[in-house]
C-alpha cells in the first residue's frame, strides 16, 4: 500500500468517482484535473484531506494543491483510480470542455497572440507619436509639417510601424501554426500571401471603384486580388484553414511522398480557400455593415443606431471590417459638411484605453503586467487600439465589455446632440482637435462618460473576477526581507536579479503562499544554484521547469523557474543534478533559457519557497 493510498480513495470519492474524471496529471506542486462534471467535486471535503493545501480552478482544469510530494501521490492516486495519467498539454485540452464558447473563443485569441503582443505594443507606441507629430493641428500646422527633420522621422518610423501593423496576418499564421504543432514556415508564406504586394491593399478597397479592383481572370471565373492588411479574423480562418488540411494530409498520404505532397496541397489548397472563399465572404458583409451604418446614420433615429455602433464597433476591430467606415466618413463630409461617426470611432477607442487603465489601476502592484498594460493604455488613447485590445482586454474579457458599454453610452450622448467632426482625425483623446468647435464641450463630456463608465466598470468587475492576492498584496521591502532568509537560508543566492514579494507572482498556489512562504526573483542569469547543502528530492523528467530540495538544517525548498512553463515540455530547460544527489550551496542545479521562455509567451520569474 502506497503512501498516500487512503487519501487517494478519498480523493477519488470526494471528486466525483473515475467516471467524473476526463483526464489527469501533476506539475511539481499540484494535480491538474479535467473532470466532466465540475460540480460534482466537493470541495470543502478535499480541502479537509490529509496532504491537500488548497484547491482551485483555472481555465477549466480543477488543480489540487500538494506539494513537493505531489509525484507520490499521484502515482497511488491513478493505481487506485484505475485511471491513467496524461500530459499536461493533454489535460488542459480536456479541460476546455469545461469552458462555455465565449471563454474557449477568448482562450484561443490570447493564446495566439501572447508571441506577437510585444511587437504590438512596440507598434502601438509607434503609430500613437506618428499621430501626434502627422496628424494634429497645433494652429499653425503639424509638426510634420513646420519641421523637414520629423517629417523624415515621421516617414521612417512607418517602416516599423507597417511592418507590425499591416503584416499582422504573417504573425497570426506563425503563431496558428506554432500552437497547433504544425509547419511554421508554412504558416509564415500563408501570411504573406494575404498581405502581398501584388494585391490591393485592404486600406484601399472601401474608395476604389469596382473596375479599378485588379483580379485573377481565369476565363469561367473572376477573383478580385484583395489584401488583408491589418485584419485579424481572416487571418485566424486562414491560419486554421492550412493547420486543419496539412493534418488531414499528413494523416492519410504515405510517407514516403509525404514531404512533397503535404506541404504543396496544405498550402496552395490554404491559400484558394483564403482568397476564393474566406475574402469574398468577408467582404460582401463588410458591404453590407458599411451600407447599414450609413443608412442608421442618416435615418430620423441615428441616436439609437448610435448606441449600437458604439457596442460594437470594438469587436468589428477584430473582424477588420472597420476599414469600411473610412468610406463612410467621406461621404458624410462630403453630403453634411461633417461627420458624425467620426467622433464614435475615437470614444470608442477612448473607452477600450479607460478599460485598460482600469486593469492598471486593479493590477498596481503586479510589475510584469504593467510592462504591457501601461504602453497599450498610452497607444490607445493615442487612437491605436490594438495592444490594449489583445493585449489586456480580450485576454482577461471583463475590460473589453467595460468598454463596450462606455463606448455605447458616449456614442449616443454624442449622436444625440449632433456632435459633428469636420474630417478624420486621431481616433484616440487628441481627436477633439478636429471636432467642429461649437460642439467640442460636449465632446468632451462624452469623452469623460467614455473615460469613467470602462474605468469604474472594470473595477468593479475586477474586484470580483481577479482573484489573485498579487493585484492587492503589499510590497514593501521590509516584508520582502522576512522571507529572504529562512533558517539561515539566503534564498537570493538562487539566481541573480531582482528580488520581488511573493504576492506578485502571477501564480495564486504561490501568491497565497500555498505552499509556503519564499521570493521571487527576476532573473539577470540563466542557471539556478542550491541555496543551502541538502539533496535533491523533487525533479520534474518531462518538464524540468522545477526542482525541489531536502535541506541537511532541515525543512524543504523549492524552485519554480517561469509561470506556466510547465506547458514548454521541457524545452529550454536543462537539469544539472539527478534526483537524490547530495549538492552543496552554490552548486548550480538547472539551466534555462530566458529567450526561449519569452518566445513561449511566459514569464521567467523564478519562485524560492520554503516548505
Amino acid at each position: 500500500m502506497g503512501k498516500f493510498t487512503e487519501e487517494s480513495k478519498q480523493l477519488l470519492d470526494l471528486i466525483g468517482g473515475k467516471s467524473n474524471i476526463a483526464a489527469v496529471s501533476h506539475c511539481v506542486t499540484r494535480m491538474r484535473f479535467a473532470l466532466n462534471d465540475p460540480a460534482k467535486a466537493d470541495i470543502k471535503g478535499i480541502e479537509k484531506i490529509k496532504g491537500v493545501k488548497g484547491t482551485f480552478t483555472q481555465a477549466g482544469q480543477f488543480q489540487v494543491i500538494i506539494g513537493q510530494e505531489v509525484q507520490e501521490f499521484y502515482n497511488d492516486f491513478v493505481a487506485v483510480a484505475g485511471v491513467e495519467g496524461v500530459s499536461k498539454d493533454q489535460v488542459k485540452k480536456a479541460a476546455k470542455k469545461n469552458q462555455n464558447l465565449l471563454q474557449q473563443i477568448m482562450s484561443s485569441i490570447a493564446e495566439i497572440f501572447a508571441p506577437i503582443i510585444p511587437a504590438l505594443v512596440v507598434g502601438g507606441l509607434i503609430l500613437g507619436f506618428r499621430n501626434v507629430i502627422g496628424e494634429i493641428d497645433f494652429g499653425n500646422g503639424t509638426i510634420v509639417s513646420q519641421s523637414q527633420f520629423w517629417a523624415g522621422v515621421h516617414s521612417f518610423l512607418w517602416l516599423i510601424g507597417e511592418a507590425i501593423f499591416h503584416m499582422l496576418p504573417v504573425g497570426i499564421c506563425w503563431s496558428i501554426t506554432k500552437k497547433m504543432g504544425t509547419t511554421q514556415i508554412l504558416g509564415i508564406v500563408l501570411g504573406c500571401t494575404l498581405v502581398s504586394g501584388q494585391l490591393l491593399n485592404a486600406y484601399g478597397v472601401a474608395g476604389a471603384a469596382a473596375d479599378a479592383i485588379p483580379k485573377w481572370d481565369f476565363g469561367f471565373a473572376q477573383v478580385n486580388m484583395i489584401g488583408y492588411q491589418a485584419q485579424v479574423i481572416p487571418a485566424i480562418l486562414a491560419g486554421f484553414c492550412l493547420v486543419f488540411l496539412e493534418k488531414f494530409f499528413t494523416k492519410i498520404c504515405p510517407k514516403v511522398i509525404s514531404m512533397i505532397v503535404v506541404p504543396f496541397f496544405s498550402l496552395v489548397l490554404a491559400v484558394m480557400a483564403s482568397h476564393f472563399i474566406l475574402g469574398p465572404i468577408g467582404w460582401k458583409i463588410g458591404s453590407w455593415i458599411s451600407a447599414g451604418v450609413h443608412a442608421g446614420l442618416t435615418s430620423s433615429v441615428n441616436w439609437l443606431f448610435a448606441g449600437v455602433f458604439g457596442m460594437f464597433y470594438a469587436p468589428l476591430v477584430i473582424t477588420g471590417l472597420h476599414h469600411m467606415t473610412n468610406a463612410i466618413d467621406t461621404q458624410l463630409v462630403a453630403d453634411f459638411g461633417g461627420t458624425i461617426l467620426w467622433p464614435m470611432i475615437a470614444l470608442s477607442n477612448i473607452a477600450q484605453g479607460s478599460a485598460v487603465l482600469g486593469m492598471i489601476f486593479l493590477q498596481k502592484k503586479n510589475t510584469k503586467t504593467q510592462e504591457v498594460s501601461i504602453p497599450a493604455c498610452i497607444s490607445c488613447y493615442l487612437g491605436v487600439t490594438e495592444p490594449a485590445m489583445f493585449g489586456v482586454n480580450l485576454k482577461y474579457g471583463f475590460p473589453f465589455f467595460s468598454a463596450m458599454i462606455g463606448s455605447c453610452i458616449a456614442a449616443i450622448i454624442s449622436v444625440g446632440s449632433g456632435v459633428m467632426a469636420n474630417s478624420i482625425g486621431v481616433g484616440g483623446i487628441p481627436g477633439i482637435l478636429s471636432i467642429q468647435t461649437r460642439y467640442m464641450l460636449i465632446f468632451a463630456i462624452c469623452m469623460l462618460v467614455a473615460i469613467i463608465v470602462p474605468f469604474v466598470l472594470t473595477v468593479v468587475v475586477g474586484k470580483k473576477r481577479l482573484t489573485t492576492e498579487d493585484i492587492y498584496g503589499e510590497s514593501e521591502d521590509e516584508e520582502t526581507e522576512e522571507v529572504i532568509k529562512v533558517a539561515d537560508v539566503d534564498l537570493t543566492t538562487v539566481v541573480a536579479g531582482k528580488v520581488i514579494p511573493l504576492e506578485q507572482v502571477e501564480d495564486e498556489v504561490f501568491s497565497k503562499k500555498l505552499m509556503g512562504d519564499g521570493i521571487a526573483i527576476i532573473p539577470d542569469e540563466e542557471v539556478v544554484h542550491a541555496p543551502a547543502d541538502g539533496v535533491i528530492a523533487v525533479t520534474m523528467d518531462d518538464s524540468r521547469h522545477a526542482i525541489g530540495m531536502k535541506l541537511d538544517k532541515g525543512g524543504e525548498v523549492l524552485i519554480h523557474v517561469g509561470i506556466d512553463t510547465v506547458q514548454m515540455n521541457g524545452a529550454g530547460f536543462e537539469y544539472l543534478v539527478e534526483k537524490n544527489q547530495a549538492v552543496k550551496a552554490g552548486q548550480p542545479l538547472l539551466k534555462f533559457s530566458k529567450k526561449e521562455i519569452a518566445a513561449a509567451g511566459k514569464a521567467d520569474t523564478v519562485v524560492c519557497v520554503v516548505m
